[in-house]
């Protein structure tokens, strides 16, 4: 499938295509933008334990320690010291494109493969800006593994093409990073169709999230029930996404939380991205950081077992500062949680120490 790519004016956010010279929202000159390159995941290859795509940009998996005994994993995909096979690349990995910025993607324990995906970028200075999209592949649609890889890459790149300033004022710079993010559902939708077969019985299809850091502004767009949080250190927990969700819809007429979501319909999405999607348009909300905390962006395997932001807050800052407040560190522990909690489903955490 071919089309012309769409993204946005790094100078208003505008609308743009890769055809276009100038913009035509605010009259800006374009210079081409080189997509960052990012490592394939071999999904049919087992030999390696972790790819850690030195942020996400260009280096090539690597084999890594064992995750059952962290001993070496020799030529034929087996621990020297244990004797335990490893997993693919695609069932664990992580990124890290700065120390305060970091993603965990695993399995989980139930699940035969992961179908999560992560994909995130960062500048060098804490709290300067940060990208963070997780897409996590429906179960029951083939190449979902596939798509939301290729979906939370497109979507990541997009957003890294520029800085969106707006006109000058709060509200065009609000207007244009919401107009960014929409630009990167609009890509990473793309990518998803263009990872289905055009006669597939059951078409490939994901969830987006993604939470956009400029400076002090936030900004979180979502289709579907992956999530985004932000957890202030002295104030209150703020949920940023409502799940497009059957659950959504029932707490929405005041059934308890615990009863909706552990109902039999209780994940099952109204929104997606996919063939199928009636529409993938992200339902978006902005606010302004105000002091330190935590950014938070996971699949629903972690949530799953803590769904309410206050709890879950909580579960984070002890996380953290168990690890140091290191971002990498804290998502892997909180992986480790959620699997020791049952692993029911795949596992996606993106963090932002701010």
């Amino acid at each position: 499938m071919t089309s012309t790519t769409q993204t946005v004016c790094p100078s208003c956010g505008g609308p743009i295509s890769d055809a276009d010279h100038f913009c035509e929202a605010c009259g800006a000159e374009l210079a081409p933008v080189a997509t960052p390159a990012t490592p394939a995941i071999d999904t049919d290859t087992e030999p390696t334990v972790e790819l850690n795509p030195a942020a996400a940009h260009g280096a090539e998996a690597a084999p890594g320690p064992c995750r059952s005994c962290g001993g070496a994993i020799s030529s034929d995909g087996y621990c020297e010291t244990c004797g335990t096979k490893a997993t693919k690349a695609r069932d664990h990995f992580s990124e890290q494109p700065a120390p305060w910025v970091a993603a965990v993607c695993d399995r989980g324990i139930r699940h035969s493969r992961n179908e999560d995906a992560a994909a995130i970028a960062a500048d060098p200075e804490p709290g300067s800006r940060a990208l963070l999209v997780v897409c996590d592949g429906v179960s029951s649609s083939l190449d979902s593994d596939v798509a939301s890889l290729a979906a939370a890459r497109a979507a990541r790149d997009v957003l890294a093409a520029g800085h969106a300033q707006g006109m000058g004022t709060e509200s065009s710079r609000n207007s244009a990073v919401i107009a960014r993010l929409k630009a990167a559902a609009d890509a990473a939708s793309d990518a998803v169709l263009e990872n289905t077969s055009p006669d597939s019985p059951n078409p490939a299809s994901c969830t987006f999230v993604a939470a956009v850091l400029e400076g002090d502004l936030l900004v979180a767009g979502v289709v579907g029930d992956s999530r985004a949080y932000w957890f202030p250190d002295n104030a209150e927990a703020v949920a940023l996404t409502v799940d497009d969700s059957w659950a959504a819809e029932l707490i929405a007429t005041g059934v308890p939380r615990h009863e909706a979501e552990s109902g039999p319909q209780g994940h099952a999405i109204t929104r997606w991205l996919g063939k199928d999607a009636p529409d993938h348009t992200p339902r978006t909300t902005s606010l302004k950081v105000a002091g330190p905390g935590w950014l938070v962006v996971c699949s629903d395997g972690l949530w799953n077992y803590c769904s309410e932001a206050a709890p879950l807050a909580e579960l984070v800052r002890q996380t953290a500062a168990a690890n140091g407040d290191e971002p990498l560190a804290t998502a892997s522990a909180l992986v480790d949680w959620a699997n020791t909690q049952g692993g029911q489903d795949n596992i996606t955490v993106a963090l932002a120490r701010i």
